[in-house]
C-alpha cells in the first residue's frame, strides 16, 4: 500500500455557535490542512498520484474559504466551523476530484489543526489509531 499526502494553509475567522467559552466569541486561526490519499498501485509513471493535481484541488477549496468568517460561508452559515467540521468538509470537497474506483487511490484522511498543537482528523472509513496529531 502506498502514502502520499499534501499540506496547505489558509487563514480565516468563526464563532463556534453553541459553545461556552472564549470560542463561542469570534476570533481567528491561521489553519493546516492535510490531504491523505492511499493505494495499492502507481500509474506507469510510477506515481500513486501528481502532488500538483492534489494541492490544486486542495487549494480551490481553500481559496473559498481564505481571509473569510467561516459563519458566514456555506455551509458554515448553517454547520458550526469546528475543525471536526471542516475536515469533513475538506473530505467532500476532494471526493468530487478523487473518487474511490476499484484499486485505484482513495483519500484515507484530511486533518485540520487550527493550531500547532490542536488538529481533528476526518477518516472516511471510521477513526484508525491516533498517532498524536488528532484529537
Amino acid at each position: 500500500m502506498f502514502e502520499i499526502y499534501v499540506e496547505g494553509s489558509f487563514s480565516a475567522g468563526h464563532a463556534l455557535r453553541g459553545y461556552k467559552g472564549k470560542c463561542e466569541n469570534p476570533h481567528g486561526h491561521n489553519y493546516k490542512v492535510r490531504l491523505t490519499l492511499t493505494g495499492p498501485t502507481l500509474d506507469e509513471t510510477g506515481l500513486l498520484s501528481d502532488f500538483a493535481v492534489l494541492k490544486q484541488s486542495m487549494r480551490e477549496t481553500m481559496a473559498t474559504l481564505d481571509h473569510k468568517f467561516l459563519n458566514d460561508q456555506a455551509p458554515f452559515d448553517r454547520l458550526n466551523p469546528s475543525a471536526e467540521n471542516l475536515a469533513k468538509y475538506f473530505y467532500d470537497q476532494a471526493i468530487q476530484r478523487f473518487p474511490a474506483d476499484g484499486n485505484g487511490p482513495r483519500i484515507k484522511n484530511v486533518t485540520v489543526w487550527e493550531t500547532d498543537t490542536t488538529a481533528a482528523t476526518y477518516w472516511p472509513d471510521g477513526p484508525e489509531p491516533s498517532n498524536g496529531a488528532a484529537r
